[in-house]
């Protein structure tokens, strides 16, 4: 025992005299005192460290100690089980499942008026604004002016039939003729037939200039104007967009280290910190592809109702990627490392004292400030979780400060 706390003694003379002849050569300047500072501090770290080991050294070969004899006081905590759930947190936005970019039907065309305001709520089929159709219903008017035309010719041509078969009737006139003017008849129904169709397809392309809502929703944004020239894409020109704002969705891409650890129907807590809300859902679709920027895919979770959110808000995503039910967890600051691997400190009764024991442990998955043990412990065990440190193995502790 003298042995070592000589060692110890010329340890701490080394190192001052080393602190010293070091000082010595050092300028005076602010830099140089703030370096030699702190490598005082991190040489006096390490001695205390040596002299705490002897300490317990000494303590556990000389039973006479007053270390040994002396209890520390502890706190203990009896391990239960119960389950054990780990979350990948990451950060999504709201999105909305119905975002519709109006568009007209047919050609694009000049926009002749709007009828919705934004911030409106309309519905779906509502008249969201007029092109200007005039050469298409000019179109149309030529189409029924030839359509009349046809008309007229076939109601000569009905006339002159009746007529020819009247004397046919009679035995007057040749079959061939009567022959010929039925032929002509259905020639011009045919033919008035089918510009009746045209007339309808123009007239339909004429109707166009009409634009609808496809959803129900709010409008959200106009950029369009009267007298320009509308196509409904927001990368060419003017649009309007509708929001259904009852139907959201959160999205959020998730590592793809994790794809096999995450399916439809995985459980999820969502925060919206913008306004306080907090709610539990589960994923509803994931993508089939990895992103090749984001190395990532994409996960979407059904808002439910009566969530008064908007697109794009912040939202905080925890993913239940691992459970384990009827787990051992500890807190994580009780858990120490040594030369052997991860270790506790557990209350041990032993004849009439308590003392305490270290247990080898391995961890598993690690959520918030507790981690689970898979080997090592047992339910009933007293870990100890406060006045652990400097313990070593027998030495006694009590919980109280008598």
């Amino acid at each position: 025992m003298k042995k070592i706390i000589n060692i110890s003694l010329i340890v701490l003379f080394t190192a001052f005299a080393s602190s010293c002849g070091d000082s010595g050569k050092k300028g005076n300047t602010l830099e140089d005192k703030k370096a030699e500072l702190q490598k005082l501090k991190t040489d006096q770290e390490a001695l205390n460290g040596k002299i705490t080991n002897l300490e317990n050294d000494i303590a556990k070969l000389d039973t006479s100690s007053a270390i040994q004899g002396k209890a520390k006081l502890v706190s203990l905590s009896a391990i239960g089980k119960s389950d054990f759930k780990h979350y990948l947190s990451l950060q999504g936005e709201v999105d909305a499942k119905n975002i519709s970019y109006i568009t007209p039907s047919g050609q694009p065309g000049q926009i002749k008026a709007i009828n919705v305001k934004q911030g409106e709520i309309i519905h779906k089929g509502q008249l969201v604004l007029q092109l200007d159709n005039a050469v298409a219903q000019q179109n149309v008017n030529a189409i029924r002016q030839q359509m009349g035309s046809v008309k007229a010719q076939l109601d000569l041509a009905e006339s002159i039939y009746e007529r020819q078969k009247n004397l046919w009737d009679q035995h007057i006139g040749t079959e061939v003729q009567l022959l010929q003017d039925k032929t002509n008849v259905e020639a011009l129904k045919n033919q008035l037939k089918a510009i009746q169709e045209q007339v309808k397809t123009a007239q339909e392309q004429a109707n166009q200039n009409n634009v609808y809502s496809d959803v129900n929703g709010t409008v959200d944004e106009i950029t369009a104007h009267v007298g320009e020239t509308f196509n409904g894409n927001p990368a060419q020109g003017g649009y309007i967009r509708i929001v259904n704002e009852s139907n959201l969705k959160i999205t959020v891409t998730i590592p793809e280290n994790y794809a096999s650890k995450v399916s439809k129907g995985t459980p999820v807590i969502v925060k919206i910190p913008d306004v306080d809300k907090t709610f539990n859902s589960t994923i509803t679709f994931l993508s089939q592809t990895i992103g090749t920027l984001t190395r990532g895919f994409t996960a979407e979770i059904k808002v439910p109702a009566g969530f008064a959110l908007r697109p794009n808000q912040i939202a905080l995503v925890d993913i239940l990627d691992y459970a384990a039910p009827n787990a051992i967890a500890i807190p994580v600051n009780t858990l120490q490392t040594d030369e052997n691997g991860k270790f506790v400190l557990l209350a041990a009764k032993e004849e009439d004292q308590t003392v305490a024991r270290k247990r080898k442990v391995s961890i598993g998955e690690l959520n918030g400030d507790s981690i689970e043990i898979t080997q090592g412990l047992q339910a009933g065990d007293s870990l100890i979780t406060a006045g652990f440190q400097g313990l070593f193995d027998g030495q006694l502790i009590t919980t109280s400060n008598q």
